[in-house]
């Protein structure tokens, strides 16, 4: 079975760095399509943060376009998310995202378990 596994985050002053990691594991025969971070805070919808895809085409937020690098290693199946110069407005749930095909289930999108980004003033 396929999981996303997510690491760092936690709570960080204003201007300063953080990066999130991403793992997929769980199946034999893997290739990434697509990964990348959403982000969430209460009572608003899920929005993406940043993409990279086949042929690593990247897509950034406006809000975070020259502060934040998406990254990938497609061999060992992990993406990063480098945030600098971090803002209060960047406060909140990160998920990882995955767009993966695998023998078992074709081509499938998977989540990870999310991690807390907190940025004080």
């Amino acid at each position: 079975q396929v999981q996303l596994v997510e690491s760092g985050g936690g709570l960080v002053q204003s201007g300063g760095s953080l990066r999130l990691g991403c793992a997929a594991s769980g199946a034999t025969l893997m290739t990434m399509n697509t990964m990348a971070w959403y982000r969430q805070v209460p009572g608003k919808q899920r929005e993406l943060v940043a993409s990279i895809m086949n042929g690593d085409l990247i897509n950034y937020a406006d809000s975070v376009k020259g502060r934040f690098i998406i990254s990938r290693d497609v061999a060992r199946k992990t993406a990063s998310l480098q945030m600098n110069n971090l803002q209060p407005g960047d406060t909140g749930t990160y998920y990882c995202f995955a767009k993966l095909f695998t023998m078992e289930s074709g081509l499938r999108d998977y989540w990870g378990q999310g991690s807390q980004v907190t940025v004080s003033s």
